[in-house]
């Protein structure tokens, strides 16, 4: 494996892991390189004027401190620019990390930075924006904007199940869906979910055969409705294949056209967007390469 030419680091600040931001500075320098590149954000959506600014000044392996949000904020900016990206999970999620078997360790993580497998993977882009796990309207989109984040600073993921028992109730908007330029679905839907990874929000496994570089993504569909159709549904996908509950129809494309009767809130990795009515959603194939384990 050829060393980096040039190093960066783009972190946010607010996040936490193991010895903080002074023991990220020491584990990167302990691996030798000559030249990096430091940035610190108070938070993501400051993250990819950074992340351009680095590659501009050649970094090719650029080191994320953060959560989902800030991943994903960065990939956005850094898709198709030839750099690598090393994840250090100081998040409270860390859904794509956990995905590809990045440990909550600073020091592993560094070190996978460094010396792990270089794996090119798809993203997903929807509205013009890029995700790398997964993109949802409906009672996933109103769990994460209501999830605030001093409740999600305390309870971590559990701000998720607690928001969640807010959102059982109420009629389901129709949802249209085309799938490839075809008419796949066209009925009330609670939930509509794109997926580029198996493991979602809240550590739910959605989509059992998802691959992150497989050149698809996954689209999944609720119809429950309810706290008793809702309890069916998630348990039938904590203890088996998801599709094979009565409530979830599950296919796979690489163009998805989603359209609903109603502006909502949509949301892609973790973080919410402002409401809308159409949502216009792509796969990437193989835009940004990530140090994975070996």
């Amino acid at each position: 494996m050829n060393a980096p030419k040039r190093v960066a680091v783009v972190a946010h600040r607010k996040k936490t892991l193991g010895g903080g931001l002074d023991e990220l500075r020491a584990a990167i320098a302990g691996h030798g390189p000559q030249d990096i590149d430091w940035y610190e954000v108070p938070k993501s959506r400051k993250a990819p004027k950074k992340a351009r600014r680095a590659v501009e000044r050649g970094a090719d392996l650029v080191f994320v401190w953060g959560g989902d949000g800030m991943v994903q904020r960065t990939m956005d900016a850094l898709a198709d620019s030839g750099a690598t990206v090393a994840i250090v999970p100081a998040g409270t999620a860390n859904l794509l990390a956990g995905n590809l078997g990045i440990p909550n360790d600073l020091g592993e993580a560094v070190r996978i930075g460094f010396e792990g497998e270089r794996r090119p993977l798809d993203l997903g882009r929807i509205n013009g924006e890029h995700f790398a796990v997964m993109a949802g309207a409906g009672f996933d989109g109103r769990l994460i904007r209501d999830a605030d984040r001093d409740l999600k600073a305390r309870a971590g993921q559990l701000a998720y199940v607690w928001t969640g028992l807010r959102h059982v109730r109420g009629a389901a908007p129709t949802v249209r869906i085309k799938v490839d330029g075809t008419t796949w679905f066209d009925e009330p839907a609670s939930c509509v979910l794109v997926g580029n990874v198996g493991k979602i929000t809240g550590g739910i496994h959605a989509f059992d055969d998802a691959q992150p570089d497989d050149g698809w993504l996954e689209v999944g569909v609720t119809t429950a409705q309810g706290a008793v159709e809702w309890a069916r549904t998630l348990g039938r996908m904590a203890v088996g294949r998801s599709e094979k509950s009565p409530f979830v129809r599950v296919t796979r494309a690489r163009r998805i056209d989603i359209r609903l009767t109603e502006p909502m809130t949509y949301e892609l990795d973790g973080g919410a967007r402002a409401p809308s009515k159409r949502m216009k959603v792509r796969v990437v194939p193989a835009a940004i390469t990530v140090c994975v384990p070996t």
